[in-house]
């Protein structure tokens, strides 16, 4: 003990100050290090939590991209088989409306045909006609002079008679 006189120590005094030393360790651990401790397990756990969110949302986005990709490849060979079936479709209406308008044309080269060889026929009528009544009017003046009225009107109608039938035939 002589020792711990010659540095001054008292052993009340250090007893006291060992026992407040204890009693704020006490306290420090009670109030103090374990809501602190809490506090850093608590945010410990919450940084692992998002370093996990963090691992998951890459995962997720990858899948996402890798998904992006397939499905703009699908809409790229729906749209490639799209547009070449569009192109089919637009050669095969044009086929048909060409088929059509050639038809149409045929059509209505037929229908003036037709309508000129109605015409053609009517014309010839009206000219056999017109040609009866002048060879009648001619014969008529002809024969004035050479015969009588019954014969004269006998010899016409022979006459056009025979015109009409040249003219039927």
């Amino acid at each position: 003990m002589e020792i711990i006189q010659k540095f001054g120590l008292e052993v009340k005094l250090f007893l006291f100050q060992l026992i407040n030393f204890l009693i704020i360790v006490f306290i420090l651990k009670k109030f103090l290090f374990a809501p602190l401790k809490k506090i850093l397990d608590e945010r410990k756990c919450k940084i692992e939590q998002s370093l996990q969110d963090a691992e998951n949302t890459k995962i997720i986005l990858e899948n996402a991209s890798k998904e992006k990709k397939s499905i703009l490849a699908k809409a790229k060979s729906n749209a490639d088989m799209l547009m070449a079936t569009v192109k089919i479709s637009i050669k095969e209406i044009k086929e048909k409306v060409v088929i059509e308008a050639k038809h149409r044309s045929e059509q209505i080269i037929d229908d003036a045909k037709q309508k000129a060889a109605t015409e053609f026929e009517s014309m010839n009528k009206k000219i056999g006609k017109m040609s009866v009544d002048i060879s009648g009017k001619v014969i008529s003046k002809v024969l004035s002079d050479l015969f009588t009225e019954t014969e004269k009107q006998k010899l016409m109608s022979r006459a056009l008679e025979k015109i009409d039938e040249k003219i039927k035939n």
